[in-house]
């Protein structure tokens, strides 16, 4: 039997025996086949279940539900899109504070979801802080996101900026510059969240099946070792794990994301820190940092991870020197107090990146294809979007939901954008990331010369600028 708890400290806390649920043993029919028991395909079979109670529901999962990114994130549920900004820009100014306000109602979505079901996954709705904690271009660069905040039409209520004296109200970090809060934001204990939507569809009357890896899919079939599932409709929600199921891996790339988390620390360390209120945070790095206080009263701090060659998979996430180091690093920056504390776990995830870091929620009705993806490690809430969204979409209405620009109506699978042939995307990508760890670095040098600073912001910018 494998030890999925060493899959992260969610998963390892976990107070369930973690059984997998029979395989597919034979040929089956149904109305919708998913492939996948992470967050998509759960929300999606949940929210058709709602609307359809009588539909005949699979969701095929290779390993168990929570084996995946969905059992191993930072716990952030967050009430936004990656590239939002550039996906509303065509919008009218009415439109577009329309659909703000769709994507900053998914973390309420959620909470009322798990109160309704009664899923305990330690959900407290505190917001997120991003922090100009550690050198002045942090500043500025906070205070130039906040601008392009107001000139998409979103106040105070929504984006605020946090003077030092302020922050330290919630969080207190040394020298900090302020911040950027939003309440559109909460965290929860991701294992528990999947887990309990397993349990919860299944009560409902989806049929789940672990331990059943699709081997190839197509419209109208998924073909697995033991049967073939025929259905009206297919959701390969697959996410990371694209490059297993051509031809999703030509338009979804897996990247990794690498967490640790502290042991429990005690009231009188947390008393120095904050993040009373389940708190998110993170800080103005292009390296993506990002934190929260656990239940348990761990910190949780992970960052971007890497891209392989080839857009293989990584299956060993036991940590390495380094990649514990950079993380203990990042965050002893933040809180000199935790620079000797103990590291009890140590991991990470592959997470899907769609080109032009674009999310995607596709409906194929000729072929009877659904997917939502590329959510770019932001995909706890978007996920929950994008079950929504596919419910509606299979079952043909018309909503709010469905009228959104990153939803692509009759289009096929085919016709997402592509990334570029290898070796373009991993010496892309390498460069790129390299260009953020060296800016960082001289960033937080008081002691590097005024055009350093500069050219290393620079290049990092312009390489940023590459990956849109």
């Amino acid at each position: 039997m494998n030890d999925w708890r060493n899959i992260s400290l969610w998963m390892d806390q976990l107070d369930e025996p973690l059984t997998p649920r029979p395989s597919l043993s034979g040929d089956l029919q149904v109305d919708v086949a998913i492939i996948g028991a992470g967050y998509t395909g759960l929300w999606t079979a949940y929210y058709l279940k709602r609307q359809a109670p009588n539909l005949r529901i699979a969701i095929l999962e290779a390993k168990i539900a929570g084996f995946g990114a969905s059992g191993r994130n930072g716990g952030w549920l967050m009430g936004n899109l990656l590239g939002e900004d550039r996906l509303l820009a065509s919008l009218s100014p009415q439109a577009r504070r329309e659909s703000y306000d769709l994507l900053h109602g998914i973390p309420d979505e959620v909470g009322q979801v798990v109160e309704r079901e009664g899923i305990d996954c330690d959900y407290r709705k505190g917001g997120v802080l991003y922090c100009a904690a550690r050198y002045p271009e942090q500043e500025l660069r906070l205070r130039e996101y906040l601008r392009g905040y107001r000139d998409e039409g979103l106040n105070e209520d929504d984006y605020r900026w946090l003077p030092a004296e302020e922050l330290a109200q919630q969080l207190r970090i040394p020298g900090a510059y302020g911040a950027i809060h939003t309440p559109h934001c909460a965290t929860i204990q991701p294992a528990r969240l999947v887990r309990g939507l397993a349990r919860c569809v299944e009560a409902m009357g989806v049929s789940i099946y672990e331990g059943t890896p699709a081997l190839s899919w197509q419209a109208g079939s998924v073909r697995c070792e033991a049967g073939e599932v025929r259905a009206d409709w297919v959701v390969p929600a697959v996410e990371g794990y694209s490059p297993k199921l051509p031809p999703l891996g030509r338009h979804q790339i897996p990247v990794q994301s690498l967490i640790v988390a502290t042991e429990p620390l005690p009231a009188s360390t947390w008393a120095e820190i904050g993040l009373e209120r389940g708190q998110a945070f993170s800080e103005a790095s292009r390296q993506v940092t990002y934190g929260q206080r656990s239940r348990d009263d761990r910190l949780i701090f992970g960052a971007r991870g890497g891209y392989r060659f080839g857009s293989r998979l990584r299956s060993d996430f036991n940590l390495n020197d380094e990649e514990r180091g950079l993380r203990r690093y990042l965050f002893s920056e933040l809180f000199p107090q935790l620079r000797n504390v103990r590291i009890t776990h140590a991991w990470g995830g592959n997470l899907g990146m769609a080109r032009r870091f674009h999310p995607h929620m596709l409906c194929d009705r000729s072929a009877g294809i659904a997917l939502s993806g590329g959510y770019g490690g932001e995909g706890v809430g978007a996920s929950n979007l994008g079950g929504r969204t596919l419910a509606d979409l299979i079952l043909g209405h018309s909503t709010a939901l469905t009228r959104q620009p990153w939803v692509r109506h009759d289009t096929r699978v085919q016709d997402l954008p592509r990334w570029e042939p290898e070796p373009c995307r991993w010496l892309g990508y390498n460069a790129i990331i390299r260009s953020f760890v060296r800016e960082d670095r001289l960033l937080a040098d008081p002691s590097s010369r005024p055009w350093q600073r500069y050219m290393a912001q620079r290049i990092a910018s312009l390489m940023e600028g590459f990956m849109k």
